[in-house]
C-alpha cells in the first residue's frame, strides 16, 4: 500500500494566532513511498491585516504584495482536499497546526482541526530525539545532512518545504529514494547479466575481513555514537583476520 506524506510549512503575519495573527502562505510538497512527486500546494494569502516587521524580514513577504491574493476561505477545500488521508511532516508542527487550526476556527469549518484531515509527524520532535542537546532547527540540519539550502535569501513556505522533505529523507534513510526510478532502471539492467556473467551462478564473492587496526577504529566511532543516543551497530561482534 502506498505511503502518502505532504511536507508542510506556513508563514505567518507574526507569533501567535492569539494576537490575532493569520496565516500569508502555505507550501506542501507531496512525498509517496519517500519518493518526491512532483505534486505541491503553494499559495499566498491576504491576512486582511498588518504583518509584524520582525515577521517581514524573516520571510520578506508585504501586506502590498498580498492585496490581491485570495483570503483562506477562498483556497480551504482545495487544501483540505490536497492533504486529506496523508501524513503531514511539519518542521515544529505545533505552530503551523496552531495557526491552521485558528484559520478553520475563524471561518468556523465544520470540521476545525487539521488532526481531523490528517496525521501529523513534528520533525523537530523527531530531530531532538535523534541529535539530544544539539541544534535542531532547519537551517541546522540541512547543514548536518548536507542539504543544499544556498539558495535560499529569505523563509519561504514552498522553499522550507521542498528543505524539509529533504532533510526528512536524509533523517530517515537517505536521499536516494528521490532517485528511485533511475536506480530500479538500473538495477533491472544489471540485474540479468553484469559484465557477461551471470550473477547468481558465475560470480564468486570476495569477502575482505577487518584488520585488528580496522576494527580498533571502528570501535573508537561506535563510543563516540553511544554517547549521541541509542547504537544499533553495538550488538554486531566485528571479525579480524
Amino acid at each position: 500500500m502506498s505511503k502518502r506524506q505532504i511536507v508542510l510549512d506556513t508563514e505567518t503575519t507574526g507569533l501567535t494566532p492569539a494576537e490575532g495573527h493569520r496565516v500569508i502562505e502555505i507550501g506542501c510538497m507531496e512525498l509517496v513511498n519517500r519518493r518526491l512527486t512532483g505534486r505541491d500546494f503553494h499559495r499566498f494569502l491576504n491576512p486582511d491585516r498588518d504583518i509584524d516587521e520582525g515577521a517581514e524580514r524573516v520571510h520578506g513577504i508585504s501586506r502590498a504584495f498580498l492585496a490581491d491574493k485570495p483570503r483562506f476561505t477562498d483556497v480551504v477545500d482545495e487544501f483540505l482536499e490536497f492533504i486529506r488521508g496523508s501524513e503531514l511532516v511539519i518542521h515544529n508542527a505545533p505552530f503551523d497546526i496552531g495557526f491552521l487550526d485558528h484559520e478553520l476556527r475563524l471561518m468556523r469549518h465544520p470540521q476545525p482541526a487539521i488532526e481531523q484531515h490528517a496525521r501529523i509527524l513534528d520533525t523537530l520532535t523527531l530531530a531532538r530525539d535523534m541529535h539530544p542537546g544539539q541544534r535542531n532547527s532547519l537551517d541546522a540540519l540541512c547543514k548536518r545532512y548536507e542539504v543544499d539550502a544556498s539558495g535560499r535569501d529569505v523563509h519561504g513556505a514552498l522553499i522550507d518545504a521542498d528543505l524539509l522533505a529533504r532533510v526528512y529523507l536524509a533523517m530517515t534513510g537517505g536521499q536516494t529514494a528521490l532517485f528511485q526510478d533511475e536506480k530500479n532502471e538500473e538495477d533491472n539492467a544489471s540485474e540479468a547479466e553484469v559484465g557477461g556473467f551471470q550473477r547468481d551462478k558465475d560470480l564468486e564473492l570476495v569477502v575482505t575481513c577487518a584488520s585488528a587496526e580496522e576494527v580498533a577504529e571502528h570501535e573508537a566511532m561506535l563510543e563516540r555514537m553511544r554517547e549521541s543516543g541509542k547504537c544499533l551497530w553495538s550488538s554486531l561482534e566485528p571479525k579480524v583476520h
